[in-house]
């Protein structure tokens, strides 16, 4: 993962100092790409732990179509959390204290952040037990899961842009024209967070399947760790379906940052050594990308260096 580690060291020196949505402030460099070997190992990072069993159950969330947090949080994955939990504290029906600001807030005040621990798993016991809550409060909107598998079209009809780029792949490999694209313009008011990670598009040579993903914006200490294992899981799993080997994954990012409160947990991570990369095993008796449930993809050899923490800029 020194592609990776290059990036922070490249933000560290040349980054701008810049403000943003969360209010946390960032240095930034705007456009960077890395590439990964997936005959190498499994892109996962080992210079701090990461949560791969998060990084599946999302992704399986969005390979299904779903947009309803229940799911996640039945898969005890937090993730998406805070979107959907502003939703409720920014209702007419919460009774709770004032939560306004609470992404920020939270992370000053200790007696703020008690109450918005409190009132978050007040919400989290809501969405799974309560009927009808999760179905008012859960959903984030039109989110990724939503445009991949039924993008909305000017007839009524959708496109299942995933079915849609495996059927292509299979057919005319040499298309140019393999992409999915989770940004629709229309749309992006009505979701929780518009997409990050917003088009991919898939290359096959020699027999081996490649992925490229274009994100607008990237997390880089937090976030970007989980968008290389999860579209190279994603590229094993097409690849699989489309009987293919894997070949590379390419991350292009356009506003590549790190916020200012993660600074040190950077310069901590750098002075780790990478360590061998692992590997991704995925169940041979489910055939299709789309039965495969969280159990079914395991990763081996996986030994990292001990995780570290960082706020979310919510």
């Amino acid at each position: 993962m020194r592609q990776y580690l290059d990036l922070c060291e490249h933000i560290l020196h040349n980054g701008t100092k810049k403000e943003d949505r969360t209010g946390t402030g960032t240095l930034s460099v705007f456009g960077y790409q890395m590439r990964y070997d997936l005959n190498e190992g499994f892109p996962l990072m080992t210079t701090k732990k990461t949560a791969f069993r998060l990084i599946v159950s999302e992704l399986l969330w969005f390979i299904k179509g779903d947009t309803n947090v229940k799911a996640l949080l039945a898969e005890n994955n937090h993730i998406w959390d805070e979107w959907a939990f502003a939703q409720w504290v920014q209702s007419d029906e919460f009774q709770g204290p004032d939560m306004s600001d609470f992404g920020r807030r939270s992370q000053k005040d200790e007696e703020f952040a008690a109450a918005y621990k409190e009132q978050l798993a007040i919400f989290q016991d809501k969405v799974l037990n309560e009927p009808g809550f999760a179905e008012k409060y859960g959903d984030l909107g039109p989110v990724y899961g939503k445009q991949w598998r039924s993008w909305a079209k000017t007839d009524g009809g959708t496109i299942d842009q995933l079915k849609d780029v495996i059927e292509s792949i299979k057919t005319n490999p040499d298309s140019r024209r393999h992409l999915v694209t989770a940004w629709n313009p229309e749309f992006i008011g009505d979701m929780a967070l518009p997409p990050c990670h917003i088009m991919f598009q898939f290359y096959v040579a020699d027999g081996k399947l490649s992925c490229q993903l274009y994100q607008r914006s990237a997390d880089v200490f937090l976030g970007v760790p989980f968008n290389i294992a999860s579209y190279a899981l994603l590229t094993h799993l097409i690849a699989r379906e489309c009987e293919l080997q894997v070949g590379d994954f390419v991350h292009t990012t356009g506003d590549t940052h790190l916020y200012s409160n993660h600074i040190e947990q950077v310069k901590e991570q750098l002075t780790r050594e990478p360590k061998k990369l692992p590997t991704v095993k995925i169940n041979e008796d489910v055939a299709s990308i789309f039965d495969l449930e969280l159990s079914d993809i395991t990763i081996e050899g996986y030994d990292p260096h001990p995780r570290i923490k960082a706020p979310v800029a919510v």
